[in-house]
């Protein structure tokens, strides 16, 4: 622990460090009164690439009396390919995508983000250890070292809307480092119309500063790395990671605090519609397929990953998609695989040939948690207006990588509310740092992560539309089957998308079940294009004894999870769950 002492001696020193910079011009420039508004000229053929204008734009940062500059502003995605490979960032690989590296923080780092504690959020928030509190003090400390050392670095940003539905979009300035995750945040946020930039003011802003390093004596944080939301200021800092992830879901958190206030919910889901126009909703976490089966050549994608269910039916938060590319399929994700050969792709940590610049999709050379962010215009059967009517069906997916749950089910609505809140799947390798082999976790809302207010909160505002538009709710396991990891092996994903096909397509309806003995989940018997003994798990373990004893091993976990929400849920909900006796 470091004393109070210790922690001032530092902040003197760093104060002292802040002032000997603004005499020596960098703290006036922060100070300088420029248009807020004004876009960076392009390089024509008389202007030397590369070259700054001499009046930078700014970009405001809400709620405080300081100011931001932005070298370059706005600039498209060919701009900021040229100014990253003079950077050196990346290497544009033999398709013309970007492929660039993070370092050390190949996935997110869920226990260096904090938010500030704050009289106006503070009674809102779920605090614990998914939100860990920080002071305004060490906030504000953090950030003026901050602001001192980008004084004089190039700096790139990008005026982007979050949210398609106009009653639920925020303003969003993304402020980066780096060109690249520029074109991150052009590819995955919405870009608004060019007569919206003009007078653009950002609901909140985002600053990414990655060779930036907190300090955790003086700062209150846990290492040099540091994702930090102030709510009420609407503002978040992230320093010490390149990961282009925590752009990405730190926004998203901010989205989940935001909603339930104006009856909407956000949701880590993706969802699709269908020619019959009968919206399907997914909710899973990371690796459990929500992109890969949103991407359904026979159905219009609305979007992959983030977003919100108000009164007049589903809407997307984004504009793009960032999808998992470890050992993609030109044959079962063609639409996927196809864009990791697009100009305008980022791809993180993609392994690719130095000579012949050929990515190989299959390598985990530098992680398992390999990514590609583009724009979803990419999907050629996408949705560009990121809007729908209220879902026909809900799918819960889960990766069980104990190979115990039936690949398909059905719940009643006490069992919806059960499933959401528990969140049950596996961590998969590189989604987070210290993860390199599958492991059961329970996340609340399928996303605990990124849920600021008690999961709670969201299951109340899920079951209500579940019960008001009587949406069917299927439980998906695209895990394991044949055995737990290790023994048995990944389920097909054709396989899954025949068995999803049918649900949405209403082939389920009136088809056979039997019910689970644990888990009480109604399983169906027989589905066309499906060989029936998957759809019975026990059947394809090579010892049933070893099944149920670690289906009993499972269903005891889930009981000891849910035992921490059972008092703010009804007895049906709480009695919903599998039976843990043997």
């Amino acid at each position: 622990m470091v004393s109070n002492c210790d922690r001032e001696t530092r902040r003197s020193t760093a104060a002292t460090n802040l002032t000997a910079k603004a005499d020596s011009g960098h703290g006036a420039r922060d100070a300088r009164p420029v248009d807020s508004h004004r876009r960076t000229r392009r390089p024509s053929k008389d202007v030397e690439f590369g070259r700054k204008e001499e009046t930078v734009a700014t970009a405001q940062i809400p709620s405080t009396a300081s100011t931001l500059d932005a070298t370059w502003r706005n600039l498209s995605t060919a701009e900021l390919y040229e100014h990253a490979i003079r950077n050196g960032e990346g290497t544009i690989s033999a398709h013309g995508s970007l492929v660039v590296r993070t370092g050390q923080h190949t996935g997110r780092s869920p226990q260096d983000k904090f938010l500030v504690r704050e009289p106006s959020s503070t009674k809102k928030i779920w605090w614990g250890p998914v939100n860990r509190p920080i002071s305004e003090e060490d906030y504000d400390s953090l950030r003026s070292r901050l602001m001192a050392y980008i004084g004089a670095k190039e700096l790139y940003s990008q005026d982007l809307y979050i949210g398609a539905h106009p009653d639920h979009r925020r303003s969003l300035r993304v402020v980066t480092e780096t060109a690249w995750a520029s074109i991150f945040a052009r590819n995955l946020f919405r870009n608004p119309p060019a007569e919206d930039l003009e007078g653009f003011a950002p609901n909140f802003t985002i600053i990414n500063v990655p060779s930036f390093k907190a300090d955790a004596e003086a700062e209150g944080v846990r290492s040099e790395t540091a994702i930090l939301l102030h709510l009420e200021r609407m503002e978040i800092i992230i320093v010490g990671t390149e990961y282009a992830g925590e752009i990405k879901k730190s926004a998203f958190t901010v989205m989940n605090y935001l909603l339930p206030d104006e009856a909407a919910l956000p949701m880590h889901s993706s969802v699709n519609v269908g020619k019959a126009q009968d919206p399907a909703l997914f909710f899973g976490l990371s690796g459990t397929g929500k992109t890969t089966l949103s991407a359904d050549p026979e159905r219009s994608l609305i979007g992959d990953d983030e977003h919100g269910w108000g009164a007049d039916g589903l809407f997307n938060f984004e504009g793009g998609c960032y999808a998992k590319t470890i050992r993609l399929s030109p044959m079962y994700e063609p639409d996927i695989f196809a864009t990791t050969r697009r100009f305008g792709t980022i791809l993180e940590n993609v392994d690719l040939d130095e000579t012949t610049r050929e990515l190989d999709l299959d390598s985990d050379r530098f992680t398992e948690n390999t990514r590609g962010a583009y724009p979803l215009e990419f999907i050629g059967n996408s949705d560009p207006t990121g809007m729908t009517t209220h879902p026909k069906n809900v799918v819960f997916l889960t990766a069980d990588a104990f190979g115990i749950l039936p690949p398909i089910s059905r719940l009643t609505r006490e069992q919806a509310q059960y499933h959401f809140i528990s969140g049950y799947t596996a961590k998969l390798a590189g989604t987070e740092i210290g993860v390199t082999e599958p492991k059961a976790t329970f996340s609340a809302g399928f996303g605990a992560p990124f849920l600021p207010r008690h999961p709670g909160e969201y299951a109340a505002m899920l079951a209500d539309r579940l019960e008001r538009f009587d949406v069917p709710v299927w439980l998906v396991n695209t895990g394991w089957t044949g055995g737990p990891y290790g023994i048995g092996e990944r389920m097909r994903i054709d396989h899954t998308r025949t068995m999803v096909r049918a649900a949405l397509q209403g082939k389920l309806r009136d088809v056979a079940y039997e019910t689970d003995p644990v888990f009480g989940v109604e399983v169906p018997t027989s589905i066309p294009g499906v060989p029936s003994e998957i759809l019975r798990p026990r059947d394809t373990w090579p010892d049933p004894a070893a099944y149920d004893a670690k289906a009993r091993e499972l269903a005891a976990m889930f009981v000891e999870n849910f035992s921490s929400y059972a008092d703010g849920v009804s007895n049906a909900v709480a009695a919903a769950g599998p039976r843990s006796a043997s």
